[in-house]
């Protein structure tokens, strides 16, 4: 069976990226091997003396750190990249959709920041915003993945929540349509 694994890991990886994530076995063996990835930063249970009910998303922008309150007294804690300076915000929004591999339109504020960015990019392992998409509200911001695990803790993004592949999969699972986010700084 591990054969078989690796074959599939080996086949894929040799078909190029512009179809590696074109269908549903690719995408589901790019989220399974990504279980093995290496964690900058350990999600772990913590205590939660805040008061917001279970299922509440909260971030502290100051800690890089994203709360997904369990209830009881606990939340599930996961390490963030969060805004560079000058593109930190706070707030309260709601989960409005959520998308696995989602394609990525850069916003035109950021077009007119980097007008080298492409127009649109196909989901996948390239894509900024990596396995998973949580979308806030009608703003322009997300929760999403990364590709560059490194980034995990850093202030960096231009206001997106990003957090590794395996812990925005872990959290997409976790959340619903009009859950509540509340960013702090």
């Amino acid at each position: 069976m591990l054969r078989a694994i690796i074959l599939a890991a080996g086949l894929l990886a040799l078909s190029g990226p512009a179809h590696a994530y074109s269908n549903a076995l690719s995408r589901g063996l790019a989220d399974f091997l990504n279980i093995f990835s290496e964690q900058p930063i350990p999600r772990q249970v913590v205590p939660w003396s805040g008061q917001q009910p279970p299922g509440t998303v909260v971030i502290s922008t100051s800690q890089r750190r994203l709360y997904y309150v369990l209830g009881r007294g606990q939340a599930l804690r996961y390490g963030v990249g969060v805004g560079r300076q000058g593109f930190s915000w706070a707030g309260t929004k709601t989960v409005s959709m959520k998308r696995e591999w989602p394609d990525w339109r850069p916003p035109a504020q950021m077009l007119k920041r980097r007008p080298d960015l492409p127009r649109h990019m196909a989901g996948g392992m390239d894509n900024p915003l990596g396995a998973r998409a949580i979308y806030l509200g009608s703003s322009l911001y997300r929760i999403h993945g990364s590709n560059e695990p490194d980034t995990i803790g850093a202030a960096v993004s231009s206001g997106c929540i990003r957090m590794t592949n395996r812990d925005v999969m872990d959290l997409y699972d976790r959340v619903r349509l009009g859950t509540k986010v509340v960013v702090l700084r």
